[in-house]
């Protein structure tokens, strides 16, 4: 029985705490407030901290093997990503100072690869952010590698799933999607992205190596207006109108070379097996 703290229990946190309680591990959930009785993480220890007030962490339990960091900023904005992310992880590791852990898993985003043409990204790919937010995303991920216990950032795509419904909302609206050049997307379920991350757990409790940087997506990058032209269909919405720019941002295309090398299996290996769960789900709600 491992003691995992996971700092930042939203949505894909939440799941993953549940995971690894479910397998008899002795897990703490940190959040800013107490989950709402719909949101319950059955087995497992809930505080309630803030990592932008250092006085709050004093309840981080001790003895830890594992600590998984998925911070929200709640807010959008450079200012807030610098206080949640750079100065929050600053705060929660001095917290932390002292622990003997086995590794923490920092999660972070794909947005640090600032590629807007469609190049291929890999986990081996140099960061090169293009926005103050992706900078802020970068300089936590330092603070995290250099706090002195092995650590693997894990950089998540798009993250959807039940409740996460914009591109369904972009369907329905009926506002147009760039098309020619095509605009790339990624993106992960969020229980690939829990399964993923307590994969990678348990590869560390058993002291297999890890890499420093993982690429958290699915199999599957699609061009945008693909996307949205298959959901227009399950919903029985028109299909959108194109707009077609020369000088349109492309994205980039990631690849999971990372994630399947760790040898973890996706459960919805692209976003027509997702979005068949989320529909289904969204149907009994």
């Amino acid at each position: 029985m491992a003691r995992i703290l996971i700092v930042g229990a939203g949505d894909v946190g939440g799941r993953l705490a549940v995971m690894l309680a479910a397998q008899g591990h002795q897990v703490w959930a940190l959040r800013r407030s107490l989950p709402e009785r719909r949101q319950a993480l059955p087995g497992v220890h809930c505080l309630v901290a803030d990592v932008t007030q250092p006085d709050t962490l004093t309840v981080l339990p001790e003895q830890l093997d594992i600590v998984v960091t998925a911070l929200s900023p709640g807010e959008s904005g450079v200012a807030a990503y610098r206080r949640v992310y750079v100065e929050g992880t600053r705060q929660l590791m001095q917290a932390l100072s002292g622990q003997a852990l086995v590794h923490h898993f920092w999660v972070s985003s794909t947005s640090v690869y600032g590629q807007s043409q469609g190049e291929w990204v890999d986990a081996d790919t140099p960061a090169q952010p293009g926005t103050d937010t992706a900078h802020a995303l970068l300089a936590a991920e330092a603070v995290a590698q250099s706090a002195g216990w092995p650590c693997s950032i894990v950089r998540f795509g798009g993250l959807y799933g039940p409740g996460r419904h914009w591109l369904l909302r972009w369907v329905s609206s009926g506002r147009p999607v760039q098309q020619h050049p095509p605009s790339w997307s990624n993106r992960i379920h969020v229980e690939d992205a829990a399964g993923f991350l307590a994969h990678l757990v348990m590869l560390a409790l058993a002291a297999r190596p890890l890499r420093a940087i993982y690429i958290g997506v699915d199999d599957l990058p699609t061009p945008q207006h693909e996307v949205l032209a298959w959901l227009a269909d399950k919903l029985g919405c028109p299909p959108l109108a194109a707009e077609n720019r020369s000088d349109a941002n492309q994205g980039k295309r990631l690849s999971n070379a990372s994630l399947h090398d760790s040898g973890y299996v996706l459960r919805y290996p692209d976003f027509r097996t997702g979005y068949v769960q989320v529909l289904s789900v969204r149907e009994t709600q």
